[in-house]
């Protein structure tokens, strides 16, 4: 199987090994492929320059792709990005009595994506920074590239990982208000949330998200969802006793009688919040824990190949 489906993931305790094996998995999934059209810099690596060097070739990368890179250093990347994981209870939904194997949730697939990236901003010798929030920001890191930096960052994922917490709400507009203003450079903020917002605070997110914006930053946000359940409603037709896992509200119902609404209502809100980040130059990017990691990094670097910073 490959590595980067979710249903590889053992023991997410190893985080560091983890997203190492995911990235790895990405690049050579990169190497075998024409790159589907667009232009990317991974893994210390770049395109080979006709005139350049030739000491400097990667003959093991020509070998298997009969394309020439030139290994990169370290002068020549200067990226800041700023990783934003949304920690309210609504992130460790779907719930499981039992937690082992291939059980993941939209927080445990945050951490790791977030940790990927990690690897890969690493390898590229970028700078990266943490920031997590859900009533409050309660980590916010600076952007820095050494490995112990990075065994930081990874330790502030485990702790969230391995604690979950009911009834922790979300003040997603105020946090990222706060996150904005806290980054003082230009960089891009990569942010994983589900954007589950109270209905009457939605303007107030849409301006914290123009904010970024506003400051020059480039911003990915990639929208956390359990597709199957929480945009199709993918139920059986039986009673259900749902539970809202910020506020501890409870509704017993059968779930065939609120389909058709909640389905419609969750496609407008995914719709004006599609609209809201192209108004505002915002790549939105819906990321199913369901589907693996490869869209994170694979939108990551196409963001990346794009930028001048």
């Amino acid at each position: 199987m490959n590595i980067l489906d979710n249903f590889d993931v053992r023991d997410l305790g190893k985080l560091e090994l983890l997203a190492r094996q995911v990235v790895e998995g990405f690049i050579i999934g990169l190497h075998k492929s024409p790159f589907h059209g667009f232009s990317v810099e991974f893994a210390e690596h770049r395109l080979y320059n006709q005139g350049e060097d030739t000491r400097n070739i990667d003959w093991k990368v020509y070998a298997r792709t009969d394309r020439l890179f030139t290994k990169r250093f370290e002068e020549e990347t200067n990226l800041r990005c700023q990783i934003v994981i949304d920690s309210s209870s609504s992130m460790y939904f779907p719930e499981a009595s039992n937690q082992s194997g291939s059980y993941i949730n939209k927080l445990r697939f945050s951490s790791l994506a977030a940790a990927a990236l990690m690897n890969l901003l690493q390898r590229q010798r970028d700078a990266f920074g943490l920031s997590v929030f859900d009533e409050e920001v309660s980590v916010h890191t600076r952007c820095k590239s050494s490995t112990s930096h990075y065994r930081l960052l990874l330790t502030h994922l485990d702790k969230l990982i391995n604690n979950p917490e009911r009834n922790k709400a979300t003040s997603a507009a105020q946090a990222i208000h706060q996150i904005a203003d806290s980054i003082h450079k230009r960089s891009l903020v990569v942010i994983f949330s589900d954007m589950m917002e109270q209905t009457d605070n939605t303007e107030q997110l849409f301006a914290a998200l123009q904010h970024l914006k506003h400051n020059k930053h480039e911003v990915v946000l990639f929208h956390v969802v359990d597709k199957a359940k929480e945009v199709n409603f993918e139920f059986e037709n039986r009673p259900y006793l749902f539970i809202d896992m910020e506020t501890g509200d409870k509704v017993r119902l059968q779930s065939n009688q609120v389909k058709d609404y909640y389905v419609e209502q969750m496609a407008k809100f995914k719709e004006e919040l599609k609209f809201k980040c192209l108004q505002y130059r915002i790549d939105f990017v819906e990321a199913d824990i369901n589907e693996g990691f490869k869209p994170i990094l694979q939108s990551y670097l196409v963001k990346r190949s794009k930028m001048r910073i």
